[in-house]
């Protein structure tokens, strides 16, 4: 910045400059001259111009204006940005002399006490800063640049002249972590801020044309959620990134681009590169980063909606008059509309001519994804016909109206003298069952609105994963399909997958539907060209309904397609639902204070006692039931019976392996971030253990159930094995009793008993399940649950006052037996409220009693309750939801919390025969549930290898066997098998041969390639065979799993056998499915 101490530099460089100038050769002063002459000319040409062709000089007074204008702007943003790096480099010294005169450019740290400032990860970009210069030049150059040339004939010469990111590294001036949501994610907000010296030169040779970027500025909230949270390194499954707004953006250009600096030309280039942004990176997009494979990535970059919000934009009063008559003389009116902004959802209203207190009567429906950080941004115009004059704004926080389920007051509209806008916003919460749509449907069709579309009873998530054997294009060529996915005149298109038959889209979309009884999706896959169908299914809404919390997650098979065609999606339908104990109906009178000056809009009655629209208003009535999120009571129990174990390695080996002895087995099992250990067999290659475990469980994709084996030695206990298990074809299963086999070891197998329990509400079953469960007994001592309880508590209130007379910190204890659970501490009320939710197993709900104790700080009693869990069977569906008074409080004090209670039934109580029944021989034999694994998704196949029941057994191997009628060809698709028997200590060398009986000349004969050392190969292979559909019906399918063996080796070389007529299977249909091999013995 120039000082007075520098005018004596200057004016000695001046001095010095002048005798410079006169010992310059005659022919450099010529030129100077002749080019101070030309430049001359060249700014008097225009002029001269537009004389001799006769132009108005209005013409060169509008060019002067445009390179003014230019100018100027330029001016400006040099110096914004000048600025901004001035106050980088001095961040401290402006920081200690200027924060206390004006708190409006303080970080958010400092406004804010929950956001923290991060320095030492500042620092740490600022060391790394040249070498993500390095690695951005490198990718423009070498990989950018390449692409672009490729891309057009006339870009062929494009070259990265210049790339530089400078030396201002982007900085992170404050994190807030929000620990209240979701326990199963990690949630942070990052503020970031960057006003960098980036240079960036482009080059066209071809046309001399060069461009460049010199100083950006970025400015905005970024969140990052880390989740699912896993129990397995690295500990996060996915990160997922996006801004809850658009952040403020600023770019200088230079050279050709300098153009884009032209006032108004300015504004719509960086709106154009903000829309680009925002396309990807702000809400409702998100950037998914997966950490782990079998994730359902569109299902966390498009997770379910945290709510919908209906805005009803009634009216408004006392706008700014902006369509004056004689300068202002004579006030006029305004011709007002809004326009509505949450997220990338925008909603423009229709205008009011001539009206300063316009109705407009319009409803909007907006898709809340994350809350707290997503506001409503409402901002009022007048119409005119150039330019629309602002007329004020007001921002509504969604987390406060989620809070309050309704809001409906008057706001003051900001930044303009006078106005207000009446807003009436309602919460709608997502309920997972379809029992009060009739009740929906009826309200929504007394609602009125202007806008042409109805009120929602609905949403729906469509998650469109993949699809498998999709038809060929002619030639036998690859298509490129995409899917459309319609609801009535919605259609929504899913990105293409070039060049395969079998994509994976993983894309998310959703859908308001006003009547789900009524409504059907419409799903085609087509070719890219959109003129080449590959394939149609229609699902009517109807069947949504029927489901087990309005969820469908399954493989379709697809019409007018191939025999093999198919397509997984998932499904999500959820009501909405506008709770019953929100705020009346009737909106609240407006102000009587115009509200002149800087208005408070988006402040609500939780900030202000006074109200939003700072108006006394009465206090609401306490709701009589609780509002907990969708989500209560969705988790489930898995139950893990270990049953026993075979063929272990013998670790405790005497005389150096000379003489075999035995292990001492245990087992370790983890599920999500539980262990749990078996205790040790000593001495025991064939241990039993007979021990039970159960645990709650979220549904996440992508989680697993590990099991180890141990030998227990007095120093390092020795590895006996390892598999793996996916909890997604546990929950399809429902129900698995079979052989695991270990891997990473020679020998071994686990016999597990697993079932993924169901939760109903019938009560009748308790007691036939606690009559069977008192007949079982395990080794652990383990006595089954019978029940799961759900609590969630939402608030108290009334609650006494600490002996101090100062209002208490309340955290609330819930118990039962030796499990407890403890609520967050809220800030001082006698009225907290927590909205937390527990679960508990539990083994008899008619002896058993939850406790909830409160207290301040965990310190002085508040009061407690005492609730027999048989008060809950009492109750219809298992739900007990009230008030309920405290003991050892004032009469007043009381808690709201709902208890719900699922009983956990089982198939094998289903299965066992009662005593007396008819047919029964009186041995009390049970009937164990047979288990078919032909529903596990291909996708996951090979995550880890299942035996049969049978002892015979010598593993499974999965076929696709069907008939084209395009083709007039039976074809049998050999994919894999798994747990084969070992034939020697290195395992097998297994392949597949198979003929199709009967067949004198084996000309049908057929074999597989070998794989080398694999007990669960993958083969893949296809086999095609010219018969007709007749003649493949009368066939016998005669396959062999061999072990590829040498001439003179004495190993064995079959390893099971299949045989199988295939006028049992549906050929037109096609059936993908697992078969046991039958030993050699048999």
């Amino acid at each position: 910045m120039p000082t007075a101490d520098a005018e004596p530099d200057m004016n000695r460089g001046t001095a010095a400059a002048a005798p410079a100038s006169l010992n310059q050769p005659p022919g450099e002063r010529a030129v100077s001259v002749l080019w101070s002459f030309g430049k001359c000319l060249g700014a008097l040409l225009p002029v001269y111009l537009a004389g001799y062709y006769g132009f108005s000089i209005s013409v060169i007074l509008f060019g002067l204006m445009i390179y003014m204008g230019w100018k100027h702007s330029r001016l400006e943003k040099v110096m914004r940005l000048k600025s901004a790096v001035y106050l980088l480099e001095n961040e401290r010294v402006f920081t200690s002399e200027k924060v206390f005169r004006t708190n409006r450019n303080l970080p958010p740290w400092v406004n804010f006490p929950d956001v923290e400032k991060v320095e030492w990860l500042n620092k740490i970009v600022q060391q790394a800063w040249p070498f993500v210069g390095q690695y951005l030049e490198k990718l423009l150059v070498e990989t950018v640049a390449p692409a672009i040339r490729t891309s057009s004939f006339h870009l062929q010469t494009l070259s990265f002249t210049k790339v530089n990111l400078g030396d201002k590294a982007l900085k992170v001036v404050g994190v807030k972590a929000h620990t209240e949501q979701d326990k199963r994610q990690v949630m942070l907000d990052l503020y970031l801020s960057y006003a960098g010296d980036v240079e960036i030169n482009v080059e066209i040779k071809r046309y001399f044309c060069k461009a460049g970027v010199k100083g950006i500025q970025l400015h905005g909230n970024l969140r990052v959620i880390l989740e699912p949270l896993i129990g397995d390194v690295p500990l996060v499954g996915a990160i997922t990134m996006f801004f809850i707004r658009r952040p403020k953006l600023d770019i200088n250009w230079t050279g050709l681009t300098n153009l884009l600096d032209i006032p108004g030309l300015n504004s719509i280039s960086d709106t154009m590169i903000m829309d680009a942004i925002a396309s990807h990176l702000v809400l409702p997009n998100r950037l998914t980063v997966p950490l782990v494979a079998d994730l359902h990535v569109a299902q966390l970059r498009s997770p379910l909606p945290r709510g919908v919000v209906r805005i009803h934009l009634l009216e408004a009063e006392e706008l700014t008059a902006k369509d004056t008559v004689i300068r202002g003389l004579i006030d006029g009116k305004s011709d007002p509309y809004a326009v509505l902004r949450v997220g990338t959802q925008i909603f423009t209203s229709h205008h009011v001519d001539s009206n300063l207190n316009p109705q407009w009567r319009e409803m909007y429906e907006v898709i809340v994804h994350e809350v707290p950080g997503q506001e409503l941004e409402l901002e009022v115009f007048d119409k005119d016909p150039d330019q629309d004059d602002f007329l004020g704004r007001v921002k509504v926080d969604l987390d406060i109206v989620k809070k309050a389920r309704v809001v409906d007051d008057w706001f003051n509209l900001k930044d303009v003298p006078s106005g207000n806008v009446h807003l009436r916003l309602e919460w709608l919460s997502l309920l997972s069952s379809a029992d009060r749509l009739s009740e929906v449907i009826q309200t929504n069709q007394n609602l009125t609105s202007k806008t042409a579309d109805p009120p929602s009873a609905a949403i729906l998530a469509v998650y469109l994963d993949q699809a498998y054997e999709l038809p060929m294009r002619k030639g036998n060529k690859d298509p490129s399909p995409m899917v459309q996915i319609s609801i009535q005149d919605t259609t929504k298109e899913s990105k293409t997958c070039y060049g395969t038959n079998s994509p994976v889209w993983e894309d998310a979309f959703t859908f308001f539907i006003q009547d789900p009884r009524k409504q059907d999706i419409d799903i085609q896959v087509k070719d890219d060209d959109r003129a080449l169908s590959l394939g149609s299914l229609t699902i009517p809404l109807t069947r949504l309904l029927a489901t087990h919390e309005l969820t469908m997650d399954q493989w379709f098979q697809l019409e007018n397609s191939g025999s093999a065609s198919r397509i997984y999606i998932k499904l999500v339908l959820r009501v909405l639902w506008l709770s019953e104990d929100a705020t009346p109906t009737t909106p609240s009178p407006r102000p009587s204070d115009s509200g002149s000056g800087t208005g408070h809009g988006g402040i609500t009655s939780e900030l202000n006692p006074m109200g939003p629209g700072g108006l006394d208003k009465p206090e609401p009535a306490r709701p009589q039931h609780t509002t907990p999120d969708p989500d209560f009571a969705s988790e489930g129990v898995l139950r893990i019976h270990l049953v026993e174990a075979q063929n272990l390695i013998a670790k405790d080996n005497f005389m150096g392996g000379m003489v075999k002895g035995k292990s001492d087995p245990y087992v370790k099992i983890r599920v999500s971030g539980i262990t749990f250990r078996s205790h040790t067999i000593k001495e025991n290659l064939n241990p039993i253990w007979n021990e039970l475990y159960e645990v709650i469980l979220t549904q996440l994709p992508g989680q697993e159930i590990q099991f180890e084996l141990f030998d227990k030695d007095i120093d390092q206990d020795d590895f006996l094995g390892r598999f793996k298990l996916n909890l997604r074809d546990i929950i399809t299963a429902h129900f698995i009793d079979t052989w695991y086999t270990l891997n990473d070891v020679k020998s071994g197998r686990v016999h597990l008993v697993l079932e993924w329990l169901p939760r109903v509400s019938d009560l009748p079953r308790l007691e036939q399940i606690l009559q069977y469960q008192s007949q079982k007994s395990y080794q652990n001592k383990v006595v089954p649950s019978t029940a799961v309880l759900f609590v969630y508590v939402e608030r108290a209130h009334g609650l006494p006052l600490k002996k101090s007379g100062k209002e208490p910190k309340v955290g609330a204890e819930i118990i039962l037996k030796s499990v407890s659970y403890r609520t967050k501490i809220c800030e001082r009320s006698t009225s907290p409220r927590w909205d937390e939710a527990f679960y508990f197993l539990v083994r008899d709900p008619r002896d058993e009693t939850l406790t909830v104790k409160l207290s301040h700080s965990w310190g002085q009693a508040l009061g407690s309750l005492t609730l027999p869990l048989r008060e809950v069977l009492v109750e219809p569906g298992l739900v007990l939801d009230r008030w309920l008074t405290l003991d050892g409080a004032l009469p007043e004090s009381q808690i709201l919390l709902r208890a719900t209670l699922k009983i956990l039934d089982t198939q094998l109580a289903l299965c066992r025969k009662a005593p007396g029944d008819e047919g029964n021989d009186g041995s009390g034999e049970e009937i164990i549930p047979n288990w078919d694994p032909s529903h596990l998704d291909l996708r996951y196949r090979g995550g880890f290898p299942i035996g049969s029941d049978n002892a015979n057994t010598a593993g499974q191997v999965k076929l696709t066997i069907g008939y084209s009628m395009g083709e007039n060809r039976l074809f049998i698709t050999v994919h894999a098998c798994r747990a084969l028997a070992a034939c020697s200590k290195d395992g097998a060398d297994p392949y597949v041969s198979f003929i199709l009986l009967p067949d004198k000349k084996a000309t049908t004969k057929r074999r597989t390639a070998t794989k080398k050392r694999d007990l669960n190969p993958e083969f893949s292979e296809r086999f095609d065979f010219d018969f007709s559909l007749e003649e493949s019906m009368q066939r016998r399918l005669d396959l062999s799993v061999k072990n590829s063996v040498s001439f003179m080796s004495r190993e064995r070389e079959l390893i099971g056998k299949l045989l199988l007529d295939l006028d049992q299977i549906d050929l037109k249909t096609g059936v993908t499915q697992w078969y046991d091999l039958v030993a050699e013995a048999n």
